[in-house]
């Protein structure tokens, strides 16, 4: 392959890969991006089985404008590559044996429910929400669009006169605690964090804006499943002029001049003018980059707070399922513990909560007619053992609970079982410490206290959830894009 003048290179198909590929190609440039997988999505790949077809990762379609923003870039709308749909009721809540609430798809039922439940709650939640609106639009608007290259890019008039407002330095246990008295309220409210990357009690109350984006933009489903919003990622990437090369995993970054050149895979060199990679943060820069141009050593690594890893089943059921909604949460034990077991004790959880997935409650062609296909996922810290003993352990302590909780008797109905968890992150993503979701969003790992965008290379700027703004589909796309423009803006 010959040099191109601003040959620009991205590695790693995944949400961030995707949107940084299309903002570059954009602008008119040449752009390569290079997949170790056969198929696009990274942690949000797909895969068919005897009929089920299940998403690998993200199951969650939060923040519809931030994709809505992103097609709209390029002259599009999301609607031109999938379907929508809202859920109503958003999800279920399991308590205990037949104890349940579903969560209702507009904002003013979920102030009746809390009311309800808490005399009062109604109304403090309405408030909560109006200035969980306020932390959304800045946060998204503003905070979460900015490379973090220093501090004094947050230095403008919205953030500093709206800073009193985002509760930066109060938790979002204690801030909940004073709002409302009643425990059964908090799960709900609490249960977005544990996937940011720290307990309640560690994660600045800014993240409240979470539920602003639950309960008042609403939970959705793109028919089909988060694979078509690759699939649609991956048709404007293409539509954009961007030249895929799967199957093919970058080895080694080129350097030449003290900048870089390019990328060596299996097949031979790609050269390039400029480089993103979308890939693991830690795996580029200890695997790929010469040691003279590492940011981060080993020990600044192993001092970081991951977020969750993930302990999953996908399964395949034999009857249908009423018990169940799309989304499910089983909040019997005691969420507390369990935060604590992820991201202080940092061991196997004794009582797990879990999250239970049935898509085709909604959407009948993910599954065989009258049957489900169910994805259990049990969230666990980074870095344990991963054995196939524990995975079968948690295994029947899933089903032992769906039994007890919702009646649902899974014994002699299963027909189709996959695991994945995190010697498979490993393996199939170079997840540090076989993380799922990234970095923690704690205080001291916000901003420009997360790992550069930029790297000591010359030419070479990283995106994805290790990174700015952070772990989520959303923020994913938007990092992608973010480093694209960054990249344009240097000149490579």
């Amino acid at each position: 392959m010959t040099t191109h003048p601003q040959h620009h290179l991205v590695i790693g198909a995944g949400f961030s890969g995707l949107a940084a590929a299309a903002t570059l190609a954009r602008s008119g440039k040449r752009v390569t991006l290079i997949e170790k997988h056969s198929q696009p999505g990274g942690r949000a790949r797909t895969f068919s089985e005897q009929g089920f077809t299940y998403d690998m990762g993200p199951s969650w379609y939060w923040l519809p404008d931030v994709f809505e923003q992103y097609f709209a870039g390029f002259g599009r709308r999301p609607s031109d590559y999938y379907s929508l749909v809202r859920l109503d009721p958003s999800y279920r809540v399991y308590y205990g044996k037949d104890d349940f609430v579903d969560l209702p798809a507009s904002q003013e039922g979920v102030e009746e429910l809390f009311e309800r439940m808490e005399a009062g709650a109604g109304a403090r939640l309405h408030h909560i929400l109006e200035e969980a609106k306020f932390k959304y639009e800045l946060g998204i608007g503003e905070l979460v669009r900015k490379p973090a290259n220093s501090w004094l890019e947050y230095l403008s008039w919205p953030v500093i006169s709206g800073s009193l407002r985002l509760n930066v330095f109060r938790s979002v246990f204690s801030y909940y605690r004073k709002n409302f008295r009643n425990p059964r309220l908090y799960p709900i409210l609490e249960f977005p964090m544990i996937f940011l990357g720290a307990t309640p009690r560690k994660t600045p109350a800014l993240y409240t804006l979470m539920n602003y984006a639950d309960i008042s933009l609403g939970t959705w489903y793109p028919m089909g499943g988060m694979g078509k919003v690759v699939d649609g990622m991956v048709e404007l990437a293409r539509e954009a002029g961007v030249e895929f090369r799967m199957g093919e995993q970058a080895e080694r970054m080129m350097v030449r001049n003290g900048r870089v050149a390019g990328v060596v895979t299996a097949s031979g060199e790609i050269p390039a003018t400029g480089v993103i990679a979308t890939a693991d943060y830690q795996h580029v820069e200890a695997g790929l980059l010469p040691e003279a141009y590492r940011r981060y050593d080993r020990t600044y690594w192993e001092s970081r707070d991951l977020a969750p890893s993930a302990l999953l089943y996908y399964l395949g059921i034999d009857q249908p399922l009423p018990q169940l909604l799309h989304h499910n949460l089983l909040m019997d034990e005691s969420f507390d513990r369990h935060a604590e077991e992820l991201f202080e004790d940092a061991r196997w959880p004794e009582k797990p909560l879990v999250y239970v997935s049935c898509t085709s409650r909604t959407d009948p062609t993910v599954a065989p007619a009258g049957m489900e296909n169910m994805v259990i996922l049990i969230p666990v810290a980074p870095g344990l053992e991963d054995t196939d003993e524990v995975r079968e352990r948690y295994y029947r302590y899933a089903l032992e609970k769906l039994k007890a909780i919702t009646g649902v008797d899974l014994e002699g109905h299963v027909v189709y079982r996959r695991d994945y968890s995190q010697r498979d992150f490993s393996r199939d993503y170079h997840a540090y410490r076989g993380n799922a979701y990234g970095l923690g969003n704690t205080l001291m790992q916000t901003a420009v206290l997360k790992p550069r965008m930029k790297s000591r290379l010359p030419g070479l700027w990283f995106a994805g959830q290790m990174t700015t703004p952070g772990p989520g589909v959303p923020p994913s796309i938007i990092s992608g894009q973010v480093a694209a423009e960054q990249l344009l803006k240097a000149g490579y």
